[in-house]
């Protein structure tokens, strides 16, 4: 039987006195390989347009993570979405959606999506959506794909969509969960946290408005 390798499904919480919370890295987890996988690369094929059709698809709920979020069809989509009644609910990275950047994190607010930051990671890098997760029509979105026009465009990215695999939908909506636990949730752009002290490593994309 084929089987489907994971990365991190679980982390555990270990409190050391008076060090605050670090995780623990659990095994990683392989579970049998079912459905089918749609696959994308930029810029030859058109990665947007497969996530907004299965956007346009979603019935229940759609679930974001993002480094990069700048992209305003895609902004269009959720917003659809979440007009027609489906729950949408998104996680950015704080550092790179603020609002002096091209981010739509204050277009999503403004739409009564509820967004909310993470600030505990050096750069919240995860690129998911994850559709549906309580149904038989479940799917995640993932890749390397920034919702930018830049990773549209100008990038090498891939975005694979996977349908299908009910035990997997279940481990990315886990994962969503954890660092949605982690996270602050925004009432307003004034709730926001003050900038990290600058590290290495953190990628800008080349953000630009889409």
């Amino acid at each position: 039987m084929n089987r489907l390798r994971l990365p991190l499904a679980g982390l555990a919480l270990i409190f050391a006195s008076g060090a605050g919370a670090v995780y623990a890295p659990e095994p990683s987890v392989t579970i049998a390989a079912r459905g089918n996988v749609e696959i994308a690369f930029s810029p030859h094929n058109d990665p947007e347009a497969a996530l907004l059709r299965v956007i346009g698809e979603a019935r229940e709920q759609i679930l974001v993570q993002a480094y990069l979020f700048t992209s305003k069809p895609l902004l269009r989509g959720l917003v659809e979405a979440h007009r027609r009644g489906v729950r949408v609910e998104v996680l950015l990275d704080a550092e790179m959606n603020r609002p002096a950047s091209p981010s739509v994190l204050p277009q999503l607010m403004a739409a009564g999506i509820p967004v909310a930051v993470e600030t505990r990671y050096n750069i919240a890098h995860n690129k998911v959506m994850i559709f549906d997760p309580a149904s038989s029509r479940g799917a995640v979105a993932t890749g390397s794909y920034n919702f930018t026009r830049a990773a549209r465009l100008s990038n090498a990215e891939n975005l694979l969509i996977l349908r299908g695999n009910p035990a997997l939908v279940k481990i990315y909506l886990e994962n969503w969960q954890l660092h949605r636990a982690e996270a602050r949730l925004l009432r307003s752009l004034d709730e926001l946290p003050g900038r990290k002290r600058k590290e290495s490593g953190r990628e800008s994309d080349r953000a630009t408005p889409d």
